[in-house]
């Protein structure tokens, strides 16, 4: 690279940081951490009447979250007016801009014209050659214009694209587009090529969907005389069915999968594979990796498809490998929410518990709710046990005996427990499963989970005792009664 590397994420601030957009971000992130370059952050919310600060907060929430940090910005587009005004009276001056003073009612029937003609609806270019005198005449009737550039009426205008090649667009497609409204507010193609001017920007990483922009922006730059950046259109985001992503296909923002319990660096490990992947083919990675191998040119021109199943379990892996204590301290909010403990809480105790429940469980609701039964009595048992387990000939008697057994285990830990009960299997005569399983259904009410001794030892002698008679009871009532 001649000069420093400048890329930017350029967010509308009118919802939240959906995948698509944290792909975006964090792929221009990498080009710009790769080459040592700069990562600039714009807010895009020239449309005023959507743009919320809700919206602005939830995006810059989930890039921190993510750890996509940015060297410059946020820079608002809003606070920058007077800019884009200088840059459009600029081209009206060198005559490569006019006004355009047609009302809604005559453009409706140049569109109509069009629809009689059987040909896409494009402007006329009616005010392109206004007279002086004419211009001011429409002012002092009152007309607010909009400025329109000057567009070439011939050739073509070729896109160059680092991952798609050359894309050419013949101009005659292309009219003489709005650059400033009525209103004195920029549309999106002027104001974002002065922006991306004004900034430094080198290379412009963004969705597929914007390519039909990059020609209406190509003659902007050229229009002002100015160089153009190096332009990488990233390929969409499918859902699984290979249609457009949307709500319907479950979560898609970056701040429904961290509530739903996702870690931060397996999003980021699974959105770096939405179109790209390192050299080795390896599926789970650290960012670290992904920023020294990281390039353009290895971007797939064939679209992602969004699979939430890959990404659960890829999280189930960070899950299983995150540092224990940072691993316990995401998991709090959880337990939090689901009322299991309060402000005050025993933190270790919290943290033996996730040291053995996050080897089966692949988010962190998935760990919260597994971890219920140490903080609250047994309420229900799984339907699928029930039937299984506690309607066996036998399986009160064992119960009973397994809890006279519990009684008298001194000292009771996991070690002592597991072998009293290896001795009650042989005394009985019977299968380890034949206790061990309603047991577990018993303490838990679940079918699976950590180790059962390990489940034990945790909930004490007294209240593993307690609740198995509880099962017992329950039992009796509910089954053999």
């Amino acid at each position: 690279m001649m000069s420093e590397v400048r890329v930017r994420f350029a967010p509308s601030p009118t919802g939240s940081l959906h995948i698509g957009g944290a792909r975006t971000a964090l792929f221009n992130w990498l080009f710009a951490r790769h080459h040592g370059g700069k990562f600039i952050l714009r807010v895009d919310d020239t449309d005023l009447e959507r743009s919320t600060e809700e919206s602005m907060r939830g995006i810059l929430e989930g890039l921190q979250w993510l750890g996509i940090d940015w060297d410059e910005g946020p820079i608002y587009q809003s606070q920058r007016l007077d800019e884009y005004r200088k840059f459009a009276n600029k081209l009206l001056e060198e005559g490569k801009a006019y006004y355009c003073f047609c009302t809604k009612e005559e453009l409706e029937e140049m569109r109509k014209q069009a629809e009689r003609e059987g040909r896409p609806f494009m402007y006329t270019g009616k005010c392109r050659n206004l007279t002086k005198e004419q211009i001011e005449n429409y002012l002092k009737e009152g007309r607010k214009p909009v400025i329109r550039l000057k567009t070439p009426r011939e050739g073509k205008t070729v896109v160059h694209d680092i991952i798609r090649g050359d894309v050419e667009f013949d101009n005659s497609t292309i009219d003489d587009f709005i650059i400033m409204k009525s209103d004195g507010m920029p549309t999106y193609n002027f104001a974002t090529v002065v922006d991306d001017y004004q900034m430094g920007i080198t290379h412009i990483i963004r969705a597929e969907e914007h390519l039909s922009n990059t020609p209406k922006q190509i003659l902007i730059y050229e229009a002002l005389g100015v160089p153009l950046p190096q332009f990488a259109h990233v390929s969409m985001v499918l859902a699984p069915d290979r249609t457009k992503l949307s709500k319907r296909h479950g979560a898609t923002s970056v701040q429904e999968f961290r509530d739903q319990g996702y870690l931060p660096e397996a999003i980021v490990n699974y959105i770096t594979l939405l179109g790209w992947a390192p050299l080795d083919g390896e599926e789970i990675f650290d960012v670290r990796k992904s920023i020294r191998e990281f390039s353009l040119e290895r971007v797939s021109k064939n679209p992602a498809v969004y699979d939430v199943q890959k990404l659960t379990w890829i999280n189930g892996h960070y899950i299983r490998s995150y540092d224990l204590d940072k691993l316990t301290q995401a998991i709090i909010p959880f337990l939090q929410k689901k009322g299991l403990i309060g402000e005050n809480y025993d933190y270790e105790y919290i943290k033996k518990i996730v040291s053995v429940v996050r080897e089966r469980e692949k988010t962190l609701v998935d760990i919260a709710d597994a971890m219920t039964y140490y903080f609250k009595e047994v309420e229900s048992y799984e339907e699928k046990g029930v039937q299984k387990y506690f309607t066996k000939e036998g399986v009160v008697d064992i119960l009973k005996k397994a809890a006279e057994t519990l009684k008298n285990l001194e000292p009771f830990n996991k070690f002592t427990a597991e072998e009293a009960y290896r001795k009650l299997v042989e005394e009985l005569g019977i299968s380890s499963s034949a206790l061990f399983h309603p047991t577990r259904l018993a303490i838990s009410g679940r079918t699976f989970g950590p180790g059962l001794f390990d489940i034990m030892e945790f909930l004490g002698k007294e209240k593993t005792v307690a609740r198995i008679e509880r099962a017992i009871k329950f039992i009796e009532e509910n089954i053999k009664g």
